[in-house]
């Protein structure tokens, strides 16, 4: 067995034991210490998840519209991101001119912008999508421009040198060496875009998730409550997921050769 299969098996026993000893601890205090209307054990909760979160139709239609409303929110802001990031770092001028004003927009606190968003698409999936992709669209623009200027200078002189076109050099330099603060900008993206979808179904949402959150908390019923955001976190982490493998498989140099994992076995 290679030393990078111990060390992944290494890793993989320690967070499972840290989330086994996380879960143990939780059990002991909901069950032992924590008022029942506030924090239930995590057998109870597991036992909520069951039923009503996965047995109410109405939950699972509810999680179903989740899900495609966040993935069109990321899609969206990883299009729209990549391009307006790709437009603002190619030149010093256009990053001079548009980067600041980038910056200023990133640092609005986004949940008041929800009664704009609600006046302007309303109170259906349109809001919760566009309410999604302005909290996703600027860790891409921020992540994309950083990863451009950090391109090595020897190489776009090489490439002007031998009479490249400007896409020549966004095609072959810029963008396999911007490709790890791209994916770090869409790792930011997700928590983000999830975050945003969230938010807007807690505010605007009289039917979904939030409807649903909004109807447990209310009441005091903290197991469903806490197995509805379990499902949202299985959500964020299903995402990320794709996210990290889409990484592994497209970062120059992260990926090792056949032969090497042969020889290195």
């Amino acid at each position: 067995m290679s030393l990078a299969q111990n060390y992944s098996r290494a890793v993989f026993w320690t967070r499972l034991a840290v989330i086994a000893g996380l879960a143990l601890a939780l059990e002991i205090y909901g069950r032992f210490f924590a008022d029942p209307a506030f924090m239930r054990p995590v057998s109870a909760i597991l036992a909520a998840w069951v039923n009503p979160i996965l047995s109410d139709p109405r939950i699972i239609a509810a999680l179903g519209l989740t899900i495609v409303e966040i993935a069109a929110a990321y899609a969206l802001s990883i299009v729209v991101g990549l391009v307006v990031g790709i437009g603002i770092g190619s030149t010093d001028l256009s990053r001079k001119s548009f980067y600041p004003i980038i910056l200023l927009l990133y640092a609005i606190p986004q949940v008041s912008l929800i009664p704009l968003v609600v006046l302007i698409f309303g109170l259906g999936p349109a809001a919760k999508i566009a309410f999604g992709f302005s909290h996703g669209v600027f860790p891409v623009i921020v992540n994309v421009v950083a990863g451009m200027r950090n391109v090595n200078q020897l190489y776009v002189r090489a490439v002007s040198s031998m009479g490249g076109s400007r896409i020549d050099l966004i095609r072959h330099v810029i963008f396999p060496n911007m490709v790890p603060a791209f994916f770090t900008g869409l790792r930011l993206a997700m928590t983000l875009t999830l975050l945003g979808v969230i938010l807007a179904e807690l505010y605007v949402s009289t039917g979904g998730i939030g409807y649903f959150t909004r109807l447990y908390a209310e009441s005091y019923n903290p197991a469903p409550l806490f197995a509805l955001i379990g499902s949202l976190a299985v959500i964020a982490v299903t995402f990320n997921e794709l996210v990290r493998i889409a990484e592994r498989r497209l970062t120059p140099g992260s990926r090792t050769p056949k032969a090497m994992k042969a020889k290195a076995s």
